[in-house]
């Protein structure tokens, strides 16, 4: 792998233009990924997985260079009915289209940062391949006291003119002073077998407000693997929503910073899966100082042979007196091959707080099955009510009413 890694990392280089000391840099990302390789078993927080391992099976050989010279023409069916919202759309890793056109112009930044290489906390070996593969970048800069007015949707699009391909993107955003955005991640892949790799870094000022909802919901055959690093300041507030069922492979991590006093964020997730799928939700919350607050809530619903992980970590700083925080996942097994692996934890250097964490998992219950059949449901309604409740009070979470029904109507969830 690593004269192929050289190869690609070689042909994509030739393609921009980078002062000698950006390249170094990248070459740099490129060793330590050499070195390190993708994450398997050993490593604490892939403990449930093996990447390696996955790509291999699902892919096979992997290739990263991803030609960015020639455009794709933007598929306008795939957008969004119903909603009036501003567009980033991806195809096959590269931009295509950026649209505020909801928004007053003057209120929104967009900064190329092609030319700076990102360090990302709490990075891994990911976070050096993103470093050395990615050849576009951007910040979108919110302006102080601007609120969007409509939802921003990042179309994640992928075609079948590429195959076994590694596609790193980045993304930066910065929240000024009382701004808000409102953000979709939708993922809608037609091509197979490929690795996308995606890295965001979101920087909340005071009173800033994030609401960052990630969609895998169509059936494909591709890996992915999304890091969100979250750095809140003083009274701010994220909410962090993933409907994770689509794709073979998924693992989204959250690393949220509370910096500022009163800084709160929440993070809530449903894992939906079914045939051989295997999805993660990784979330780590830093209570770093006093008077913050941290909400997670994460329910799966798996049948046949998927395999669902939740790792969740809440970690007190001990100048964090006064913190909030509550941990909770669940799981309902519809399938004796079905697995959920959960591993809560807390770690606590402050003595005045108030944090709890849980973990269940289990079958559907069949007196409540029977009984609503006794009311005239067949079996598979009555099945289907009681995961969309057991699914509902997830939802329910989301505190945008107008994305709130869109994800309802993904899911199938009536009331």
């Amino acid at each position: 792998m690593k004269e192929q890694l050289q190869k690609d990392f070689d042909n994509s280089i030739k393609n921009l233009s980078l002062s000698q000391k950006d390249i170094e840099i990248k070459k740099f990302c490129l060793d330590n990924f050499i070195d390190k390789g993708f994450p398997n078993r050993k490593k604490e927080d892939w403990k449930f997985s093996d990447l390696n391992q996955i790509i291999k099976n699902n892919i096979g050989e992997l290739s990263f260079y991803n030609d960015q010279t020639t455009t794709n023409k933007v598929d306008t069916s795939v957008f969004v009915d119903g909603l009036e919202h501003n567009k980033i759309v991806f195809i096959n890793g590269r931009i295509e289209k950026i649209d505020f056109e909801y928004e007053k112009k003057d209120q929104i930044e967009i900064i190329d940062q092609s030319e700076t290489i990102n360090e990302f906390k709490n990075s891994n070996s990911l976070s050096d391949l993103n470093n050395a593969f990615t050849n576009k970048c951007f910040k979108i800069l919110v302006k102080k006291g601007y609120q969007l007015v409509k939802p921003l949707i990042i179309y994640h699009t992928t075609n079948s003119k590429i195959w076994s391909k590694n596609i790193n993107l980045r993304l930066n955003f910065e929240l000024d002073k009382d701004s808000s955005l409102r953000l979709i991640d939708l993922f809608n892949d037609t091509s197979e077998k490929n690795f996308l790799n995606i890295f965001y870094n979101f920087e909340l000022k005071e009173n800033a407000v994030l609401k960052n909802y990630k969609v895998d919901k169509f059936e494909n055959k591709n890996i992915k693997y999304s890091f969100n690093n979250i750095d809140q300041d003083k009274n701010s507030i994220s909410e962090t929503f993933i409907l994770s069922s689509g794709s073979n492979f998924s693992k989204n991590e959250i690393n949220c910073n509370l910096n500022g006093v009163y800084a709160s964020a929440f993070v809530n997730g449903i894992l939906s899966l079914n045939n051989d799928k295997h999805h993660e939700i990784r979330s780590i919350i830093n209570h770093l100082t006093e008077n913050t607050k941290s909400y997670q809530l994460i329910k799966s619903v798996l049948d046949q042979s998927s395999k669902a992980v939740y790792q969740g970590k809440i970690f007190v700083n001990s100048d964090a007196q006064k913190t909030d925080g509550y941990q909770l996942s669940k799981a309902i097994l519809l399938n004796k091959e079905s697995e959920f692996n959960a591993k809560p934890e807390l770690e606590i250097y402050a003595d005045d707080v108030k944090c709890s964490h849980g973990s269940a998992s289990g079958s559907l219950n069949e007196e409540s099955i029977f009984y609503l059949m006794s009311r005239g449901l067949s079996y598979q309604q009555s099945r289907e009510l009681l995961i969309n409740g057991f699914l509902l009070d997830v939802v329910e979470k989301i505190t945008d009413s107008e994305i709130k029904n869109l994800i309802k109507n993904m899911i199938g969830i009536k009331e």
